[in-house]
């Protein structure tokens, strides 16, 4: 794969990106609390369907910049990161896929900003207005996102996290995958992201910059471009009860779940999620 460092919003991000240079651009989103490696068993399939693959470590991840202060991390900002590299790359238009957090930047870009996107992938993630109104009248769901609460708190995710070499942020990985979601080599090399300088607090500043400063979505937040969502059904953190209500506010969107899949659906079940993302981005 090639290695560079772009320049966009103000920052440097790390991309990893692969493919025929003339090929049709693929932009991936990782989530918490992974980095670009979350895509691993993507980028060699799309390769091969002959797509240009485009994969960041976005901001606060891994070897990108860690801007200090929690305002840093509010979701326009980050919109406005995956806007610049499109740019600084030359492209006009992009598809674009997401997982977790790299989902809800790519919910909130099809929102604002249709006419730089081809296609929609949503993985394990709701649209922005449905986990709102889950989060304040869903009682299970409430349950299930307790630690976004306990994020919010000073220094003290950190050192949950960090302490007894990176074990507590292994368990996030671990606990909430299957056996063998995360191999011990997987683990070694998420460990790496985790040590760089100021990456755990940056990480975790994303959860708390979306409680202290809350994205402001249009009166009419319906997503105009085509939309594919892919649900693993196992999801300890965001109950699958949400994926249709999302799928209902694109205009042209298919959701299909994945009964045995976890909230690491694209490692869960990598073979069908790639046939998916080809499929959908090719047709």
């Amino acid at each position: 794969m090639e290695e560079t460092y772009i320049q966009a919003n103000g920052i440097h991000l790390h991309v990893m990106m692969d493919g025929p240079e003339d090929g049709k651009p693929v932009l991936l989103l990782h989530g918490f609390p992974e980095f670009w490696y979350g895509w691993r068993k993507q980028i060699p399939a799309l390769v091969a369907a002959g797509f240009r693959v485009i994969a960041p470590d976005q901001r606060g991840y891994n070897l990108s910049d860690k801007p200090r202060g929690v305002k840093s991390y509010s979701l326009s900002i980050l919109a406005n990161d995956v806007l610049g590299l499109i740019d600084a790359l030359g492209y006009e238009k992009v598809f674009l896929a997401g997982h977790d957090w790299g989902a809800v930047v790519a919910w909130a870009l099809s929102i604002w900003n249709p006419e730089r996107f081809y296609k929609l992938a949503i993985l394990n993630v709701p649209h922005p207005a449905v986990m709102t109104h889950f989060l304040y009248h869903d009682l299970e769901q409430i349950k299930k996102s307790w630690y976004v609460f306990f994020f919010q708190l000073p220094w003290l995710p950190e050192m949950g996290m960090g302490r007894d070499n990176l074990r507590g942020a292994e368990r996030i990985l671990r606990g909430s995958g299957k056996l063998h979601t995360f191999t011990n080599q997987d683990i070694v090399e998420y460990k790496k992201a985790w040590s760089q300088t100021g990456a755990l607090t940056a990480t975790i500043n994303w959860y708390r910059a979306v409680v202290r400063h809350q994205p402001k979505l249009p009166k009419d937040s319906r997503v105009k471009i085509p939309t594919l969502m892919l649900w693993g059904k196992r999801d300890v953190a965001l109950s699958h009860r949400m994926a249709q209500p999302s799928i209902d506010l694109c205009d042209d969107g298919r959701l299909i779940f994945f009964e045995n899949a976890t909230h690491w659906v694209q490692h869960d079940e990598a073979d069908a999620v790639n046939k998916e993302l080809i499929e959908f981005f090719s047709s």
